[in-house]
């Protein structure tokens, strides 16, 4: 029997377990990872990419999920000054927090667990970061005129800078000089740009392997999915919004079970589609990482306004697999019409080269805290990106929310619910 006949009675990147019986597969009780086992398996790429013992990349990664309260505390005191909120990991751990002026603001530290981390305060930047966005909503259609071939923007947490992102054709231009200091007038903020490929939708593809055939096309097509959610009365699935409406869960030991439409926001802030099933109470749990057996279930969420600079987030795409990088920019605009129009200023980036094309409406989480449903990237159809974006969970549609279970949580973890 294959790992997946074996799990079968929880569903991968969740569906509602009781549909698995209508199918007639085995109902055996879910291997679920404890929220010591999660942190434990995130912490391995963690510690592969800082160069420290996986024990110590453990307590860190606990030790920063526990600081997200502090940091908001932190957000609200000093709110007329603040320009971002970052983590360092390297050379040492530490929390920065930017703010505006000169005035100088004591060092300070969070202690979890025996980790203490450090939390300095730079100042200097002459705009909030605030500013900044009100910069993006108001002179976004200025800047994709200026710039036609500009591939999003978004605020860097880490320095204040609106961050333009363009092709490396753009920036090969002999006057891209002339073109920042227009585009820098037009914003009346710092501005850098940065180079990256075409961000799209990602493909549909993968996760927990649903099918439908789009409408527009007639083509079949493949998506994946990501958190448990419920309305009250039903429980359902949320994917991307540019999924097929009707899909059909594909059991790789030959089940079928067909996912009702439920609804669909692509607008903005939002893209998420919701499938229901045949009913029944569902379960809060998701793959990690369907491929190795990681299935976790939803201890809370992440609100997008708590999410830092820096913050160490992990995914999960059929195609890509699972990986883990640091999260970018805090507050991205996606370009052209990406949003069935134009994209509002509230998409989360994560710099990394593991996203596929197919990863599209995946989880993404730390620990078994979710984060948000991953969206697009930067790269196109068979090969890797530099960075993907995603929905936070925020932006769930109500009365549509993730289905959670706080036994699972950490100590001191945040639990939010939406």
């Amino acid at each position: 029997m294959g790992l997946f006949a074996r799990l079968a009675g929880a569903i991968a990147l969740m569906l509602p377990a009781c549909l698995f019986a209508a199918a007639s597969a085995p109902t055996v009780p879910p291997l679920v990872q404890s929220p010591d086992e999660a942190v434990a398996q995130d912490a391995i790429s963690y510690a592969r990419r800082y160069s420290i013992e996986p024990g110590e990349a453990s307590a860190r990664l606990k030790a920063l999920a526990a600081s997200a309260d502090f940091t908001d505390r932190i957000r609200g005191t000093f709110r007329d000054r603040l320009v971002g909120v970052s983590i360092d990991h390297s050379p040492q751990l530490r929390i920065v927090v930017l703010l505006t002026g000169d005035a100088p603001v004591a060092a300070t530290r969070f202690t979890f667990a025996g980790t203490v981390i450090p939390v300095e305060f730079r100042t200097g930047p002459a705009v909030t970061g605030d500013t900044v966005i009100r910069a993006m909503l108001q002179r976004g259609p200025e800047l994709g005129a200026l710039l036609p071939a500009m591939r999003g923007m978004g605020l860097d947490p880490r320095t204040g800078e609106l961050v333009i992102l363009i092709s490396a054709r753009t920036a090969a231009r002999p006057d891209i000089a002339r073109y920042r200091r227009r585009a820098e007038e037009m914003a009346g903020v710092k501005l850098r740009f940065d180079i990256a490929d075409r961000p799209d939708n990602l493909a549909l593809a993968g996760g927990a392997r649903v099918e439908g055939r789009h409408e527009l096309d007639g083509k079949r097509y493949a998506c994946t999915t990501g958190f448990a959610v419920t309305d009250g009365t039903r429980t359902g699935i949320a994917t991307a919004a540019h999924c097929p409406d009707e899909l059909v869960y594909q059991d790789p030991d030959g089940g079928t079970m067909p996912l009702a439409f439920a609804g669909q926001w692509g607008a903005r802030t939002q893209d998420v589609q919701i499938n229901v099933g045949l009913g029944g109470s569902g379960q809060p749990l998701f793959y990690a990482d369907r491929k190795a057996g990681a299935l976790r279930s939803v201890a809370g969420a992440r609100s997008r306004l708590s999410t830092r600079g820096g913050e160490w987030l992990c995914h999960y795409g059929e195609s890509s697999g699972y990986s883990c990088a640091e999260v970018e920019l805090t507050q991205f605009a996606p370009p052209g019409l990406l949003c069935g129009g134009a994209c509002a200023p509230t998409w989360i980036t994560v710099r990394t080269r593991d996203c596929r094309s197919g990863d599209s409406g995946g989880p993404v989480f730390s620990a078994n805290v979710a984060f948000g449903i991953t969206k697009g990237g930067s790269g196109s159809r068979g090969t890797r990106c530099n960075f993907y974006f995603y929905m936070s969970t925020d932006f769930l549609p109500a009365p549509w929310r993730l289905l959670q279970d706080a036994r699972q949580a950490l100590p001191a973890t945040r639990l939010l619910s939406h």
